[in-house]
C-alpha cells in the first residue's frame, strides 16, 4: 500500500496534476484552443459592451462548462482510443455521446451571448 502524502503536499501535488492536465488539454486539443480564443473574445466583449455582474457570472460559467466538458471528452477519447484502438462500434456511440455533451453546451453558451449582446448590439 502506497504512504499517504500529508495533507498541504497531497493537494499541491493534485493541483500540480490538474495544471498539468490543463496544459496537455491546450497544447494538443485544437477544439480547446479556437474555445480558449473565444473565451478570450467573449471577456473583451464583456469589457467593450459593460455587462453587468450578472451576465459576467452567466458568462463565465458557460465558457467554464463548454470547457470543462471538451476536457472531458477528451479524456473520454483517449481513454476509449487506449481501450480499444481499433474502431469498434459501440466505442464509436460513446465518443459521440461525450462530443455530443460538448455540442450542446456550445449551443446554450451561443444562446446566452445572444441573450446578453444582441441588446447591447441593436
Amino acid at each position: 500500500m502506497k504512504p499517504r502524502k500529508p495533507f498541504l503536499k497531497g493537494r499541491l501535488y493534485s493541483i500540480r496534476c490538474a495544471f498539468n492536465g490543463a496544459f496537455l488539454l491546450f497544447k494538443t486539443e485544437t477544439s480547446f484552443q479556437v474555445q480558449v480564443v473565444v473565451a478570450i473574445l467573449m471577456t473583451i466583449a464583456g469589457f467593450v459592451f459593460e455587462i453587468s455582474t450578472t451576465e459576467w457570472t452567466i458568462q463565465i460559467l458557460a465558457i467554464a462548462l463548454v470547457m470543462g466538458l471538451e476536457a472531458a471528452n477528451t479524456a473520454i477519447e483517449d481513454m476509449a482510443n487506449f481501450i480499444h484502438p481499433e474502431h469498434h462500434i459501440k466505442i464509436g456511440g460513446i465518443k459521440d455521446l461525450a462530443a455530443g455533451a460538448v455540442f450542446i453546451a456550445v449551443i446554450f453558451a451561443i444562446i446566452i451571448g445572444l441573450i446578453i449582446y444582441l441588446p447591447k448590439v441593436f
